[in-house]
């Protein structure tokens, strides 16, 4: 079921912390979730989504939440490059050295993909038979030491060297790696009260001169915003805060 332009109920919190004035309305659509059983509950919650798009016809709601399903997969690839390829063991300092790694690790979880006919099912105790086209790449990783003997080898075997002298004990390192700026990080004030008391010591008038022949008889300055007060009879049509523009 869905319901079409909807908007959540926002609050001077989070992302909206430092947004000043009338929070605004966000459209969209809400959409509600319910399966008739999963494994082990025969009376499921149902989930509540909601999507910043409106006019949403029955096939886009149906991509929906079938992305939502997809999320898992992708959590559980994320894991298997973390912990089974070593995604974040490397500790590189240059940003296109991480893109490369990053590409290798998808080039190997493609491998594990495309090995599954060819890998044998190594089980543990705790796991169920699964048919060969369904296996995981974490099961095809721990049988694809068997492949070698199927596969081609291009390359020759590694010859044995010894490792290389290094840097002599208590010399200096003359070629410091180079290291890069994460960017400037802000702290803000976690609740309203800190807020504005930190917008209040901070507050400085500005006054800005006015031309001779400018009906504006004073600026001034507030949040950060500007308020033209008009003299009466000028161009805003009024005086004081009911006949200024606020820029």
């Amino acid at each position: 079921m869905a319901w079409d332009r909807m908007h959540p109920r926002l609050t001077a919190r989070g992302s909206w912390l430092d947004h000043c004035g009338e929070l605004p309305l966000i459209h969209g659509t809400l959409i509600r979730l319910k399966v008739e059983h999963l494994p082990g509950d025969r009376d499921p919650k149902p989930v509540w989504l909601w999507s910043s798009r409106t006019d949403s016809d029955a096939a886009h709601l149906d991509r929906l939440w079938k992305a939502l399903l997809r999320r898992f997969d992708l959590e559980h690839t994320f894991r298997l490059f973390k912990q089974t390829l070593g995604w974040t063991i490397p500790k590189v300092r240059d940003p296109a050295t991480a893109d490369l790694w990053t590409w290798l690790i998808i080039a190997a979880h493609t491998q594990l993909r495309l090995a599954r006919p060819l890998a044998a099912d190594l089980r543990r105790p705790l796991e169920k038979p699964t048919p060969p086209d369904r296996l995981t790449p974490a099961r095809v990783r721990r049988g694809f030491r068997h492949l070698r003997v199927k596969a081609a080898r291009p390359a020759g075997a590694p010859r044995p060297s010894r490792r290389g002298p290094g840097r002599p004990a208590g010399s200096k390192n003359r070629r410091p790696a180079q290291r890069h700026e994460p960017g400037k990080t802000e702290n803000r004030a976690e609740t309203l009260t800190e807020r504005s008391a930190g917008r209040s010591a901070h507050r400085v008038p500005v006054l800005v001169p006015v031309p001779p022949r400018d009906p504006l008889t004073a600026v001034m300055a507030s949040d950060g915003g500007l308020a033209l007060l008009s003299a009466p009879g000028g161009a805003g049509g009024g005086s004081g805060r009911a006949g200024g523009r606020a820029l």
